[in-house]
């Protein structure tokens, strides 16, 4: 049997203690019916969901994906399952997030019409203590839709049995489902203790890398940094300068709109910044990251400057963007604010809408004193590119 035998699966979550939400777009969905037609499913699995259509993936994950069969989708995927199966255990569980996972497989496989990519299979497994991921690109037109979806299911239930160090005897025959000249490339990243506080809310910020605790009135760079490029640095140099203080970049593993971030993203953002100040927070929104950097100093570009001002960002409330942009014109130090590519054209900083209890706090950087046409955007397009021609050759 190819497929875990359901049974002693469900026995050993529950004897594990776990509780599990199960993601899957695109594929693999028979993972799903192979553990909830099974006695005692309701013990172990807290919900499951096919979000088919890209749209429907968007509107879980918080936008468009570059990518919707790749493993950082379905990482994204699995750590939306992780954050629903917390909110499903209840508020007052404190060992929800210990107990939680999120299983995800996001999968393009075989249909009624000539694919131009690759057929391939993406599953990830997120828990507090580790994010895995498995990637598998499948030899094309070498099998039936119905046997690309068993490799899928196989693979999504196999990982979730080895991420969770079940005994082998739940785990399936992924071997025997694998072709010759196909490969699995894993991705693992165990979680150091306070990165699991961090994502377990039980801590508001921690340091990545450099000192314990941040100073008050510290110069602060937040972004996502993904990746980490020339014009970031740039920006850093020049900030520096004008503000005479070395500078600290954050990073929020929490998003307003998107889940949290997994550890294989948390562990790649830091590498970038080996030997340089850097935090990671829980401080989605820069009223949060005043709690954290009191009288910063917070540099940006005028994409995000403008987004202080956004209700969108405040739940929809124009009363609460107010009351966030007064908070920050009053306890921020300052506001270093940089032009930037948008939609094909240079957005100079100081002429966007803001208002003006933001201007007043705001040193504008001029596009004599910086312009870089480069953005982390296509600098991912362009990465995915690269790897979509590699698979096909």
């Amino acid at each position: 049997m190819h497929l875990p035998e359901p049974a002693r699966l469900i026995a050993a979550l529950a004897a594990a203690d776990r509780r599990l939400v199960v993601i899957s777009t695109g594929g693999g969905s028979l993972a799903i019916p192979h553990l909830v037609t099974t006695p005692g499913a309701s013990r172990v699995i807290l919900d499951a969901q096919v979000p088919y259509s890209c749209a429907a993936v968007d509107l879980l994950l918080g936008g468009p994906q570059e990518a919707y069969a790749a493993p950082k989708t379905a990482r994204r995927l699995a750590a939306a399952a992780w954050e629903r199966a917390i909110r499903l255990a209840g508020p007052d569980d404190p060992a929800a997030a210990g107990r939680a996972v999120g299983l995800a497989v996001t999968a393009s496989l075989r249909t009624s019409r000539p694919k131009r990519g690759g057929h391939r299979v993406c599953v990830a497994v997120q828990t507090l203590d580790a994010t895995s991921s498995l990637e598998l690109v499948l030899e094309k037109d070498a099998r039936s839709r119905a046997d690309e979806e068993l490799v899928a299911a196989a693979l999504a239930l196999d990982l979730l049995a080895e991420a969770l160090g079940l005994p082998a005897d739940c785990r399936g025959d992924v071997g025997g489902l694998v072709r010759p000249g196909e490969r699995i490339v894993r991705d693992d990243a165990a979680a150091p203790a306070a990165w699991r506080d961090l994502l377990a809310g039980e801590r508001p910020a921690v340091a990545a890398v450099g000192p314990d605790m941040p100073a008050a009135g510290c110069l602060v760079f937040p972004g996502s940094f993904d990746p980490l490029h020339e014009g970031h640095r740039l920006m850093a140099r020049i900030a520096e300068e004008i503000a005479e203080r070395p500078l600290s970049w954050e990073i929020s593993v929490t998003n307003v709109e998107k889940p949290l971030l997994d550890y294989v993203s948390i562990r790649d953002r830091a590498a970038q910044f080996a030997g340089q100040r850097l935090w990671l927070t829980r401080a989605a929104r820069f009223t949060e990251k005043l709690a954290v950097f009191p009288e910063g100093t917070f540099v940006m570009g005028a994409d995000t400057y403008v987004r202080l001002a956004d209700p969108r960002y405040y739940g929809g409330s124009a009363a609460a963007a107010a009351e966030a942009v007064e908070m920050i014109a009053t306890r921020a130090r300052g506001l270093i604010v940089f032009g930037r590519m948008r939609q094909g054209a240079f957005e100079d900083a100081a002429h966007v809408n803001v208002p003006q209890r933001l201007r007043d706090v705001s040193y504008f950087v001029s596009q004599r004193e910086f312009r870089l046409d480069i953005s982390s955007t296509e600098l991912r397009r362009q990465e995915l590119e690269r790897r979509e021609a590699a698979c096909e050759g």
